[in-house]
């Protein structure tokens, strides 16, 4: 859609061309043509028409598929209950500069009965207020530190490196909280901090034993962080907990999607640049869909069983719209950028445009456009999506999207609550 010139110029900086001597295809003549699993069939060839089939039966069969052959499964034994320590103060200061109207907290959460489950540390930023504030949640790549050049946040092991307030753009603190909403963000490397390191098990070490073919992966441990750190929203008074979106980037967005297709507690999705496995089309082979490239060497993202699609991609059962239709009938955003091609935004634009026959089904309208909107242009009702000018990242005008969206779709909760 918007021309070979990018990706010359990508190539030309280095941009895209990921380690390993890997290729990827950045040419839209070079999709081969596809087809997708089909979305409202269930596995005995029954086809689904109503919400309540789809609940009853579609749902939980698309949700077990993409766990057994993409994300691995979730562990379902109890940690037993969280334990929370809780820092407050209203004294936020950014930089030199004292924010009013600001309250931070960090939460540490443990789990006595498992003592080899992580700690984790939440920072939460959140609107002075006396009423109840709806949250935003999501992963953060560099540690709590780096959200805000705020000297009182506690730098989190392993995280000690990076710069304070290095990532303040990301997560514009004074925008969200103006705005009405809270922050609660985590570190992701306290659950898995890199492509090759293993996932932990809530029950046992990793250490010494390979996974089994469907045990999760790195994604399934970020998108479970997640949930934990809803868990304790839902103690705190201060956040309306009927109101509390996820929100991701590049991984921490795959992760989010599949935090919410299998957390119904979270109210909206928020899919920033997910890419493959994340919002994009695998079978488009554009950009980094590649399963061979995804799942090479000891990458754990994944679960194992993942690697037997490579180069075979369509003998997968699932794809990605529906990933996203497992959100239905909860609101979900997906966006994209120019300049990444890697995630390939077409393929993003798709992933949500499919999906959109699911929540026909609850009566209401998931994406109307069948064509990928101008730039900088929103589109969508219950499935938003949007496409910016620049490169991979999150800027203020991806959140001032997400902020509309949500504010919208939250004052019409009464209507996402009738449709289930």
């Amino acid at each position: 859609m918007y021309g070979r010139s990018i990706s010359l110029l990508l190539l030309a900086v280095g941009l895209a061309w990921p380690a390993e001597g890997y290729v990827p295809n950045y040419d839209e003549s070079r999709v081969p043509a596809y087809v997708l699993p089909e979305l409202l069939t269930c596995g005995n060839g029954t086809v689904v028409k109503d919400a309540g089939t789809w609940r009853k039966r579609r749902r939980p069969e698309v949700l077990a598929l993409l766990a057994t052959h993409v994300y691995g499964k979730t562990p379902t034994n109890s940690l037993g209950k969280q334990h929370y320590t809780v820092e407050t103060s209203e004294e936020v200061v950014f930089g030199v500069e004292r924010q009013k109207g600001i309250v931070r907290k960090q939460v540490t959460v443990r789990f006595p009965g498992a003592p080899k489950a992580p700690v984790l540390h939440v920072l939460i930023y959140l609107p002075k207020s006396e009423r109840r504030c709806r949250a935003f949640v999501g992963n953060n790549f560099y540690g709590n530190h780096t959200v805000a050049d705020d000297p009182a946040i506690q730098i989190q092991k392993g995280a000690e490196g990076t710069k304070q307030g290095s990532r303040a753009d990301f997560w514009p603190v004074s925008l969200i909280t103006s705005r009405g909403y809270a922050l609660a963000t985590i570190w992701y490397g306290e659950l898995m901090p890199g492509r090759i390191t293993p996932a932990f098990t809530p029950d046992e070490p990793r250490e010494g034993r390979s996974r089994a073919p469907d045990e999760w992966g790195a994604v399934g441990t970020w998108a479970w962080g997640l949930s934990r750190v809803l868990d304790y929203l839902q103690t705190d008074d201060r956040i309306d907990s009927k109101r509390v979106a996820v929100m991701g980037h590049s991984r921490n967005g795959k992760a989010a999607l599949w935090a919410a297709a299998q957390d119904e507690r979270f109210a909206i999705a928020f899919s920033n640049e997910s890419g493959g496995f994340g919002a994009a089309l695998t079978r488009r082979h554009f950009g980094g869909t590649d399963i061979a490239y995804m799942t090479r060497g000891n990458n754990s993202w994944f679960c194992e069983n993942l690697r037997k699609y490579a180069g075979n991609e369509a003998a997968c059962p699932v794809d990605q719209h529906m990933l996203i239709a497992l959100i239905a009938p909860r609101p979900v955003y997906v966006a994209s950028a120019v300049e990444d091609l890697w995630c390939d935004p077409k393929g993003e634009f798709l992933g949500a445009m499919h999906a959109d026959p699911v929540y026909r089904l609850f009566g209401l309208t998931g994406m109307e456009d069948r064509e990928q909107p101008p730039v900088e242009t929103p589109i969508g009702d219950f499935i938003g999506y949007h496409i910016r000018n620049g490169v991979h990242g999150v800027t203020r005008y991806d959140w001032e999207r997400y902020l509309d969206f949500a504010d919208r779709h939250f004052r019409n909760l009464d209507r996402m609550k009738h449709a289930r």
